[in-house]
């Protein structure tokens, strides 16, 4: 597989969602064809002896990537939504966020007991709606084997938190501070 720098194709828009804060904006890679192939291509080939039967994905960024690597790894994929948008029975789990809390849900059957599933997301910062989405999983009987994302903000300690619930993360890069 060639490389292929996907750092330098996300942008960072200062102060974005508020003062301070530097946020790291993967659509300016999603909107490149070659960028887009190799974040789906290394993803794919860093996860592809994992085993897994699933691939979970979180609203919404990490549907855009979620999906086509199920489609690559050829195994199933499961949508991770906002509340009251799955139209079937679902779990739901609440978690905190630094300003209230917030709710995942996912459908009742969309993950077997003991079923090998990824998690996969664009990024991974604090943590806490990727482990809102491993709990989620694990409620649904299904095993998290490997937790993926295009962006580490390993300052913030989202690896380090989801690494504690014995979960194998991996990220194609990363970006020091906030």
């Amino acid at each position: 597989m060639k490389a292929f720098d996907i750092k330098s194709l996300i942008r960072t828009i200062p102060d974005f969602p508020k003062a301070g804060v530097m946020f790291r904006d993967i659509t300016s890679l999603l909107k490149n064809g070659e960028g887009l192939r190799a974040t789906v291509d290394q993803l794919s080939e860093h996860f592809k002896d994992y085993k897994a039967n699933k691939v979970v994905a979180i609203e919404s960024r990490g549907f855009i990537i979620g999906a086509a690597i199920a489609y690559q790894l050829n195994v199933g994929f499961v949508p991770i939504r906002k509340p009251g948008k799955l139209p079937g029975e679902s779990f739901g789990f609440e978690y905190d966020l630094e300003y209230g809390s917030d709710r995942l849900e996912i459908h009742t059957d969309a993950i077997a007991k003991d079923e090998p599933v990824l998690l996969i997301d664009d990024l991974i910062a604090t943590g806490g709606t990727a482990e809102a989405a491993v709990k989620l999983v694990r409620m649904t009987g299904g095993n998290v084997i490997g937790c993926g994302f295009v962006i580490d903000l390993p300052d913030l300690g989202g690896r380090r938190r989801l690494e504690a619930l014995g979960c194998n993360v991996y990220a194609l890069c990363i970006f020091s501070g906030y």
